[in-house]
């Protein structure tokens, strides 16, 4: 089966190139970063969705499901729903701005300075993100096919990388049409699988009762342990850089709309399509498998033909989010941080879709875990960004000078507690990972960024002119 599997992936990757290079070729920054906002809002749309139904929704919390029952949901259902929901209230004024990125954004409500430090934030965000995903298919990858860790995230990686240079955003969009769909079929094969085999509703309520598993069937069963996650991700996700860029690659106000609800409820089953799967597992698998419940169903109950199509199916999902990540990470890179928009832009892309590549490499074998990797990256953006970036929408005292103090601010406090995670004895009132230590972040950036603000200059005119730009219902695009 694992001669199959490889020649099923070699099929896969041809078949992604050929997409690619079949795709009209880029021509500018526009282009390989937003497909010249030329593409409809269901393909946004799916791209959006693949790009979050990742290896954390299809391995993690498979595995958190089997533990913790229907309360998994709240672990990254709950967080991309929040996400997804703030998003939506968000896009109309996303799309009407005349600004590519995030930095420009910035650049545009604040500073330059400003700019420049949010566009530092995301490029570690978007590369952390990357990472996570690499630890995905090095775990998926080398349990499946029997490879060392390292060569399997090599593989993987080395994939996404040669299909995203070559195709940029639209490529990513047009790949991404292809796993979704490789995906849902994948994720329905094995719940329906696992469903069958568990024996349906009653028999895992029974199972889970007699294992002491009180709230195991209760969507509210999760809601205490998982509350940290679901602040932590859902405020990172609702400012994440590579959504944003879909919004903005949106034809016009109207599908951006549309691309965030129909994402938001497309969501629903599929999250729970990925929870209902681990929940059927603590039937058929008195403890957890080896590399996870969703490798053993595709092993133990698959056959070979059907395994080989799933395997290759959960693929698409770890490379689908991992290809979003990278492109975005190397469009910050290349736009906001060596500011390139012309001619030399396109080449730079490139080479900055390497370079984002190379460090999330570097990271996925350093930290193995999607958990700590994802953490990382959600720490980062949401005590560093979270605050100066939605609030330059709709405070106009906030000014440079206290969005500048709040993301420093929220910078020490992350490195602080990146130091404790890496040994270092250094005591705080709260644990890591923890809502208190989420919700004091989130508190130290906002007094910050409010006090820095009242006792410096404001700086109105730049506040009113990015707000009515916000605000204007048809402005003309850049």
């Amino acid at each position: 089966m694992k001669g199959i599997s490889f020649i099923a992936l070699l099929l896969y990757f041809i078949i992604l190139i050929i997409a690619v290079l079949w795709e009209k070729k880029n021509h500018s920054v526009e282009d390989f970063f937003f497909a010249g906002r030329s593409l409809p809002f269901w393909a946004l749309s799916i791209t959006f969705i693949a790009s979050w139904w990742g290896a954390g929704s299809a391995l993690s919390t498979s595995d958190l499901a089997y533990q913790d029952g229907m309360g998994a949901f709240w672990y990254y259902g709950m967080p991309v729903l929040l996400a997804t929901f703030l998003m939506s209230l968000l896009a109309g004024a996303i799309r009407k701005l005349p600004f590519l990125t995030q930095g420009q954004m910035m650049e545009a409500r604040y500073s330059k300075g400003v700019s420049k430090l949010v566009a530092f934030f995301i490029f570690l965000f978007m590369t952390f993100s990357a990472a996570s995903q690499m630890v995905g298919v090095g775990n998926f990858f080398g349990e499946y096919l029997g490879l060392s860790y390292e060569l399997a995230v090599i593989i993987g990686t080395s994939i996404v990388i040669i299909y995203s240079m070559f195709g940029g955003f639209r490529g990513v969009v047009f790949t991404d049409i292809i796993q979704f769909i490789l995906l849902l079929f994948s994720a329905i094969i094995v719940f329906a699988v696992s469903w069958k085999n568990s024996g349906g509703w009653e028999s895992i309520s029974e199972i889970s009762y007699s294992l002491g598993k009180e709230n195991y069937m209760s969507l509210a069963g999760g809601w205490k342990k998982y509350l940290s996650y679901v602040i932590t991700f859902a405020l990172a996700w609702t400012i994440q850089a590579n959504v944003w860029q879909r919004i903005s690659a949106a034809r016009n106000v109207k599908d951006a709309r549309k691309m965030t609800t129909l994402s938001f409820i497309m969501y629903i089953p599929l999250y729970l399509i990925v929870v209902m799967t681990g929940m059927a597992s603590l039937k058929i698998y008195p403890t957890m498998p080896k590399g996870g419940v969703i490798l053993a169903i595709v092993k133990d109950l698959l056959p070979p033909i059907s395994a080989t199509i799933v395997f290759v199916g959960i693929s698409a999902a770890i490379m689908s989010t991992m290809d979003s990540l990278i492109n975005t990470g190397a469009m910050t890179l290349t736009m906001d941080l060596f500011g390139q928009t012309g001619s030399e832009a396109l080449r730079i892309s490139r080479i900055s879709t390497g370079i984002v590549s190379i460090i999330g490499l570097v990271v996925s074998m350093k930290i193995r875990s999607i958990l700590e990797v994802t953490w990382i990256a959600s720490d980062v953006i949401t005590t560093g960004v979270f605050i100066p970036l939605i609030l330059g929408f709709f405070w106009r005292r906030g000014n440079s000078k206290g969005a500048m103090s709040s993301m420093l601010a929220g910078l020490a406090f992350t490195l602080v507690h990146l130091a404790i995670s890496m040994g270092l004895n250094i005591p705080i009132p709260w644990q890591l990972h923890s809502t208190e230590q989420i919700l004091a972040g989130m508190s130290l950036s906002l007094l910050v960024y409010i006090v820095v603000s009242l006792l410096t200059p404001p700086e109105y005119e730049k506040a009113d002119e990015f707000m009515k730009l916000a605000r204007k219902e048809n402005i003309k695009r850049l």
